[in-house]
């Protein structure tokens, strides 16, 4: 199974299960257009912890969790679970955290970009075009010997600590945890929090999907990365039958509903959709997987990725404690200048970080 998953036939297969999984799980109560939303999800579980206090977006997502120790189940059972940790910690925890500022700018990761065509938003095309650019940028410094470090084996009980962290939130969830009357955790009462489906379902949909993506190595930015660099659409087979797969879902369930104008948990200031996609495809590219396929080596044992994904949840946090997230009604008032700093770091930890590892 796992060659097959490598393999064009096979990544073709995991694009259209995931588009399938995911526009099923809107349909059973997850968000429009937001099946699955790696750098939403992440939101909502910082909200949960109380890391802000958007009242709107606060919800422990099972299906990030999901991803998590699906990835991990499978990569033991093929036994490809390798724990590992590298350099340049501090750095890849900034990657993310402006990876989720410019994500939540935009409102929503690649998936959740794809997600949004297929329900016939035409705003992700802008942020679709950004994520491209701030990708090729990326290539471009990795072409040029950008470099954040090797990563080095480390003690298999090291790998375990980013599922275990999974495992507790998940009982978490399961037993409505809280500390006092006034939380944490957090639930919201409306808007995106309180839309989910069914934590059964969602816990099955993250796991399942972690294990193929695992097996796969799906990524929708190394999909762009591989074309620019080497000509190579292997990748990219898998994201366009992500697209068509749900596109088709959304026809067939009534959920396709094309234009600019008034779509769910999205804003139409161009300019912004695209530059905040452009730092978020950069701060990816840099960091060496879309936040997804972060997730995913995570649960793999990989320390780095761990610590972007942190990164990411902590950049919510920042991202809505300091106005730098949008909404509906634009950006937020703080968000154009917080991107404007990202790219500028970006660029440079992609021009300076050029070690060569023998």
């Amino acid at each position: 199974m796992g060659n097959f998953l490598a393999s064009r036939k096979g990544i073709i297969l995991v694009g259209l299960v995931i588009g399938v999984i995911a526009v099923t799980l809107q349909k059973l109560g997850n968000p429009a257009n937001m099946g699955i939303c790696v750098a939403c999800f992440e939101r909502d579980i910082a909200g949960s912890l109380g890391f802000h206090r958007a009242a709107v977006v606060q919800y422990m997502r099972p299906e990030i969790i999901g991803l998590v120790l699906g990835a991990f189940f499978v990569s033991i059972f093929t036994k490809e679970y390798q724990p590992r940790a590298g350099s340049s910690t501090i750095i890849r925890f900034f990657l993310g955290v402006f990876a989720m500022i410019g994500a939540l700018v935009f409102l929503g990761c690649p998936w959740r970009a794809l997600l949004r065509l297929a329900g016939g938003d035409w705003n992700a095309i802008v942020g679709i075009a950004g994520l491209a650019v701030g990708i090729g940028a990326g290539v471009l410094f990795l072409k040029n010997g950008y470099n954040l470090g090797r990563t080095y084996k480390v003690n298999k009980a090291a790998g375990w600590v980013f599922p275990a962290i999974m495992l507790g939130l998940f009982a978490m969830l399961i037993f409505q945890f809280k500390v006092s009357d006034a939380g944490p955790l957090f639930f919201s009462e409306k808007g995106p929090g309180s839309q989910f489906a069914p934590v059964a379902v969602s816990i099955a949909a993250g796991i399942f999907i972690g294990g193929i993506v695992q097996r796969s190595r799906f990524c929708t930015m190394g999909a762009i990365r591989d074309i620019i660099m080497a000509r190579d659409f292997h990748l990219m087979t898998g994201v366009i039958a992500l697209l068509v797969s749900a596109t088709l879902l959304n026809l067939v369930y009534g959920q396709f509903k094309p234009g600019f104008e008034s779509q769910p948990i999205a804003h139409t200031v161009h300019l912004w959709n695209f530059l905040g996609m452009v730092l978020a495809g950069l701060a990816f590219a840099l960091a060496g997987g879309c936040p997804g396929r972060q997730l995913i080596l995570s649960g793999e044992g990989d320390s780095d990725a761990a610590v972007f994904v942190v990164g990411m949840i902590v950049g919510a946090g920042i991202s809505h404690n300091f106005l730098l997230a949008s909404s509906p009604a634009g950006t937020g008032a703080y968000g154009p200048a917080a991107v404007v700093i990202g790219l500028v770091f970006c660029a440079v930890i992609g021009f300076t970080m050029k070690e060569k590892m023998s």
